[in-house]
């Protein structure tokens, strides 16, 4: 294996580097993440203990009208539902002004639990990798430093298998409304995306190093399990570029699914149970 192919994504020392940052930040986008930083303290005020920014904005990948606008936030106290319509509130502020982003999804967690032991290789992972400091002080500071290695895989994505059931009730929801084929597209997106994700993360240890890129991911899994590579490659594309495909959905959740979760759960083990 070359050194550029073994240190992808890595540091020096074998270690993920953080991806995102606002020198990244495309032109188009810039006044919507000043906005945002803005606004946010503005409604959240004390509450608010750091606020950060992920996705395709702070890697520099957007597209214009086509990429959302991501944030996490973490408060002081466990969010509750006014924490939350607070942030729904904003984000539908933000996406109205700014034609630029397509939605804003915002995720809100406590500091505490960002920094718990439960969470060191999961969201503390995300939030010291993936996250772009916004506002307030950077939890990745209180957080150790991270390799791609099985801990993390298990960690990171190793509860597919407790997600199929719901996944197979949300495409059941979307069959009884008004356009079934509407609302069968962004579950192609999410779910396409995760499967992705998760066919990477399976391999990553072996392929050592990390990328964002789901067409890198679906590249790398398919060294690994070829019999698999279509599939996986067809869904990096539909990750992108979206249809409301039924056939789609149920090849993911009757066979491409519970076979990454098999395989998953044998090669790392399964997620440590979360509260919720």
């Amino acid at each position: 294996m070359t050194e550029t192919s073994r240190r992808r994504g890595l540091d020096e020392q074998g270690y993920i580097e953080r991806e995102g940052a606002h020198a990244r930040v495309p032109h188009a986008f810039r006044s919507v993440v000043a906005s945002a930083r803005e606004r946010l303290l503005d409604v959240f005020g004390t509450r608010l203990h750091s606020a950060y920014v992920y996705g395709s904005i702070p890697r520099g990948t957007a597209r214009v009208g086509r990429s959302d606008l991501d944030l996490l936030l973490a408060l002081r106290a466990e969010p509750t539902d006014p924490d939350r319509e607070d942030a729904r509130a904003l984000g539908e502020a933000l996406d109205r002004e700014f034609p630029q982003i397509d939605g804003v999804g915002t995720l809100l967690f406590s500091q505490a639990r960002l920094l718990s032991e439960a969470e060191t290789y999961d969201l503390g992972w995300f939030v010291a990798c993936l996250c772009t400091p916004l506002l307030g002080e950077d939890l990745a500071g209180h957080l150790p430093r991270y390799r791609p290695d099985s801990p993390l895989a298990r960690e990171t994505n190793g509860d597919l298998a407790l997600l199929l059931p719901r996944w197979r009730e949300r495409i059941a929801a979307a069959e009884r409304g008004a356009d079934p084929e509407a609302a069968r597209c962004p579950l192609v997106r999410f779910m396409s995306r995760h499967l992705v994700r998760t066919g990477f993360t399976l391999v990553m240890p072996r392929w050592n190093g990390w990328t964002s890129d789901l067409t890198e991911m679906a590249a790398a899994f398919s060294t690994y399990y070829p019999g698999r590579a279509a599939q996986l490659r067809a869904a990096a594309v539909l990750g992108y570029e979206p249809t409301g495909d039924r056939a789609v959905l149920a090849s993911y959740v009757d066979d491409l699914g519970p076979w990454l979760a098999e395989e998953y759960a044998r090669v790392h083990g399964v997620k440590a149970p979360r509260p919720d």
